[in-house]
């Protein structure tokens, strides 16, 4: 399960489901639970918590939590017949012990849990595909997150998915923060019935709610949190699009799993592949990666 010699713990949750801690020995920590094989907490070697979960969030099946970072599979959003962001985030997981070999990069001198995914027979109901997904969690000597899915398609036939690692992360205020790596870009407005526009700014502020899908984006993209003096760097291959959203007021006070002043203190931004679904043959296998960091700002 780990050979790094670092420290991974495996414990219970509030409702009895299996959750597994990952801490390197500088103290920064990840949490991960079983239950939607679901980043839950992300910590600095400070103890400084750098992922936002509500306070009303839910923490039991059928309920995905409303924070830390969801895997949303095999779709995205309401694109397809399936439930909102499709079933991986609800489903229990379970720990690969003997997952196929990664790169030797992507275990040395770092804390690690290797989940997996298959379909259930309610699954095959709803999508009638036959595959395993692999996910690495990844906590690094310097802290930084890392999170590596491979989705083999064990089935007769082809099929194609969409993905998005929704990352929510915890930031000062909203109105403070600035995302950069974005500008000139075509994306998809879900508040204009996915309408294409080109971002025409510098930076991407928050003054509203957005709920957009960045379009063939560059593999590193960058949040400011100015107030906080820190900046995430998100890192992604495999991933050509960007989900950026907050539901601003109106749309807060709706959700039931959400505060609704919580908007203030978040903001989601996904790596995904939305646009162009990522079509597997049989026996083929498909890679993403997304690759978290933070820095303080000079």
């Amino acid at each position: 399960m780990n050979n790094s010699g670092l420290a991974v713990e495996v414990s219970k949750d509030r409702n009895g489901a299996d959750q597994i801690l990952l801490r390197n020995p500088r103290g920064a920590s990840a949490k991960v639970g079983l239950h939607g094989g679901q980043v839950l907490s992300w910590r600095t070697d400070r103890g400084e918590e750098l992922l936002f979960t509500s306070s009303k969030a839910i923490f039991k099946p059928p309920y995905a939590v409303r924070g830390g970072i969801p895997i949303c599979f095999p779709q995205f959003g309401q694109r397809g017949s399936l439930e909102q962001h499709g079933f991986a985030r609800n489903r229990t997981w379970i720990i690969d012990e003997n997952p196929p070999p990664l790169h030797p990069n992507d275990a040395c001198g770092k804390a690690y849990i290797d989940l997996l995914l298959k379909p259930s027979e309610d699954d095959l109901k709803i999508w009638p595909h036959s595959f395993e997904f692999r996910l690495r969690v990844n906590l690094t000597a310097d802290g930084n997150l890392s999170l590596i899915s491979r989705i083999r398609n064990i089935n007769c036939k082809p099929f194609s998915f969409s993905i998005a690692y929704h990352t929510y992360f915890s930031i000062s205020d909203i109105s403070e923060v600035r995302v950069e790596g974005l500008e000139t870009l075509d994306y998809l407005d879900n508040l204009y019935q996915r309408e294409r526009f080109t971002e025409q700014g510098d930076a991407l502020t928050f003054e509203s709610e957005v709920d957009r899908v960045y379009l063939g984006s560059r593999d590193a993209i960058a949040i400011f949190d100015h107030e906080r003096k820190r900046t995430f760097f998100i890192k992604k291959e495999g991933l050509p699009d960007v989900g950026v959203w907050n539901p601003w007021e109106k749309k807060s006070k709706a959700m039931v799993d959400f505060g609704d002043e919580e908007y203030k203190q978040m903001l989601c931004v996904n790596g995904a592949a939305v646009e162009k679904p990522i079509t597997l043959k049989p026996g083929e296998e498909w890679t993403g990666r997304l690759e978290l960091s933070v820095v303080p700002s000079s």
